[in-house]
């Protein structure tokens, strides 16, 4: 009997969370800085570019950003910083003999909307840090400087493993 409800419980946990996880809307807060790196192209080598000038951004962000408490703290070192992470990615640019030229721009930038695990980001203008590589034609790469979301991910060097839970009640109870 015991077992008969708990599997109720769990099969009707697991179709209430299947059937809400989609067309899930996210509106990123307005207390929030984004990065975006954006390609040339979509060619093997200048997806390549964009995702080491990425690395490097965050690697940069990291060391810049990492006790910042508050979104004016944030602009401010951001602001502060901008002539010399230009010179960082010239200098990343020029090791890699990238010749296109590239722009930075900090201000409140255009970004369509994208699904990535599962949610939905609205398209809009949003504040943040915009790096564009030559024609910025290619597909972008972005991710939230403030709250430091995409940094705490590039900071993390173990590995995590993930778990199912109804899938592990279900293991533990049914010997599946």
């Amino acid at each position: 009997m015991k077992k008969g409800i708990l599997l109720i419980l769990i099969v009707t946990v697991m179709y209430l969370s299947l059937s809400n996880s989609y067309d899930n809307k996210f509106i990123i807060p307005n207390e929030a800085i984004r990065l975006r790196v954006i390609p040339n192209s979509n060619s093997n080598a200048d997806q390549s570019i964009k995702n080491k000038v990425s690395t490097k951004l965050q690697h940069s962000m990291i060391k810049l950003l990492s006790n910042t408490t508050s979104i004016n703290e944030a602009r401010s070192i951001i602001k502060g910083n901008l002539n010399n992470i230009d010179k960082e990615i010239g200098t990343l640019l020029k090791q890699e003999n990238y010749n296109l030229k590239y722009n930075i721009n900090f201000g409140d930038n255009y970004f369509p909307e994208k699904t990535y695990k599962g949610v939905t980001y609205e398209e809009g203008y949003y504040e943040s840090v915009k790096v564009t590589l030559g024609e910025g034609l290619g597909d972008n790469w972005w991710c939230v400087l403030f709250p430091p979301l995409c940094l705490i991910e590039a900071e993390e060097s173990t590995e995590v493993e993930y778990k199912f839970f109804v899938k592990e009640l279900i293991k533990k109870y049914f010997s599946i």
